[in-house]
């Protein structure tokens, strides 16, 4: 009976994941407590850190919300951080939370009308080095003034539709090459689209949660903002751009695949389908979704309320007219967005941890032994490493208000100093943060999608698709930071 009960253990525990996998989350349990009571707290912490980001790294292995979340409850169990510290993080990442628990699946409602303009895009730019410039373009135009993972929303919609259509036909058919092409195609163009949320964010205030949270500590408009941060961002993005259009003119490695000829005619006859077939109701529901499409920009550009708390009018509205107003109409919309906003809570829990423990002080007292332009160059470097090994907004927390903790100080530190510490702070904790999915919410949201597995989108193969924007936009940032701040 024993023995039985100790097979299914086995058996079940982390489900169909690898062996070697199941062996190694239980050796990072065992060895945790260990390290906690025979060395230190703080070793402890950032060995939990590693293993966290380690089960993200390994996400095509094993979802990671229950490897993350064994670790999570651990910490707490043995004392790494408690959970009021993880209350704390939870209740200051609210509007976070709404947003992916609402407006994410707010786009499942109106997906229809987007997936035939992007549709018209992707059939009238047949050159891929174009087609890639032009969405990581639009992507950043948006990201400007809405928000990244409602844009990163939308683009997995469409791919994702893009390569039910092509499966659909062509999976039986045994062209595994062809397949794999349409899959690399994607692939490129999926992370083109959200490396170009990353660009966006970074020119203003709106763009992303530690740019508002910088800004209305510093008390910037949204024009002062552009005023000061312009420097930085405005030669990186132009840096990304070109990145863009490098990597697919020269067919770079990673970037050499090409929309098979197959799947484009098999798009296009989807698409004339469903324009052939439109009658007066799917006419009507799209009217709808275009109306409240518009009314969800004007929304999110003006902010007239938390992200998530528009997303909830979103649907609304759109069932309401659509006479979507059965349970099961809406349930189905949630099933993406759920998971992923579980995880984050187990994330925010990982974040307690680096809290309590004071992982990043030593770092942040190191930087502050430095002054001038060594100094903004070490905090951009410092904070920008930080960023993408744990979460770029909270590392944004921690350097504002240690700056502004030396600038109320009395300490003969000037306005000027320290608007360009916060500039250095905001552009450090946005750029060099795309090197990893963990640094970017945008970034680990697609990492996590369901779309991921179906394109083979790893945390490795998403690391070495960013590591060309992230080299060449991080050293323009630092040159930018160095010569014009």
């Amino acid at each position: 009976m024993i023995k039985s009960l100790f097979h299914q253990l086995t058996v079940n525990f982390l489900g169909q994941s690898p062996e070697w996998y199941k062996i190694t989350i239980v050796i990072f349990l065992v060895v945790n407590p260990l390290i906690y009571y025979f060395l230190s707290p703080f070793v402890a912490g950032w060995v939990v850190l590693v293993q966290f980001i380690f089960t993200l790294a390994c996400a095509l292995k094993c979802y990671p919300l229950q490897p993350g979340g064994l670790l999570a409850i651990e910490a707490l169990v043995i004392g790494l951080t408690n959970p009021q510290t993880v209350s704390q993080e939870v209740l200051a990442n609210i509007p976070t939370l709404l947003l992916l628990i609402f407006m994410v699946s707010a786009i499942f409602f109106i997906k229809d009308v987007l997936f035939i303009a992007m549709t018209k895009l992707f059939l009238v730019i047949r050159r891929k080095y174009i087609l890639s410039l032009v969405f990581c373009f639009i992507c950043a135009s948006l990201s400007a003034f809405l928000d990244a993972l409602t844009l990163v929303a939308i683009a997995i919609a469409v791919c994702f539709n893009f390569y039910a259509i092509y499966h659909r036909v062509e999976s039986y058919s045994g062209n595994d090459k062809e397949m794999e092409e349409f899959r690399g195609f994607l692939r490129d163009l999926i992370m083109h689209g959200t490396v170009g949320t990353i660009i966006g964010g970074t020119m203003t205030i709106v763009g992303e949660p530690n740019n508002m949270m910088i800004g209305t500590k510093m008390g910037w408009h949204f024009m002062e903002f552009i005023a000061h941060c312009s420097v930085v961002s405005v030669p990186s993005a132009i840096a990304g751009f070109l990145v863009c259009f490098s990597l697919e003119f020269f067919r770079c490695p990673g970037f050499r695949y090409q929309m098979p000829e197959r799947a484009r005619e098999l798009i296009l006859k989807d698409y004339n389908k469903k324009i052939h077939e439109l009658t007066g109701h799917n006419v009507y529901v799209y009217v709808v979704q275009i109306i409240v499409f518009l009314l969800l920009v004007l929304a999110l550009a003006f902010h007239v309320a938390e992200v998530g708390l528009i997303g909830i009018g979103l649907i609304v509205i759109v069932t309401a007219f659509t006479g979507l107003t059965k349970e099961h109409d809406l349930g189905v919309a949630f099933t993406n967005a759920m998971p992923f906003a579980v995880l984050i809570v187990v994330f925010f829990a990982i974040l307690g941890v680096v809290h309590e423990q004071h992982l990043v002080t030593p770092l942040v007292k190191w930087v502050f032994t430095f002054s001038g332009k060594e100094q903004l160059i070490a905090l951009y470097f410092t904070n920008g490493t930080l960023s993408f090994v744990s979460d770029n907004v909270f590392i944004a927390t921690v350097f504002i208000n240690e700056v502004e903790n030396i600038y109320t100080q009395g300490t003969g530190m000037t306005r000027e100093e320290y608007e360009k510490l916060a500039v250095v702070v905001n552009m450090g904790t946005n750029i060099p943060a795309m090197a990893t999915p963990n640094g970017h919410a945008a970034l680990l949201f697609l990492l996590t999608s369901s779309l991921a597995p179906l394109l083979k989108l790893s945390y490795f193969q998403m690391f070495k698709l960013a590591l060309p924007y992230t080299i060449a936009m991080t050293l323009t940032g630092a040159l930018a930071i160095y010569f014009y701040l």
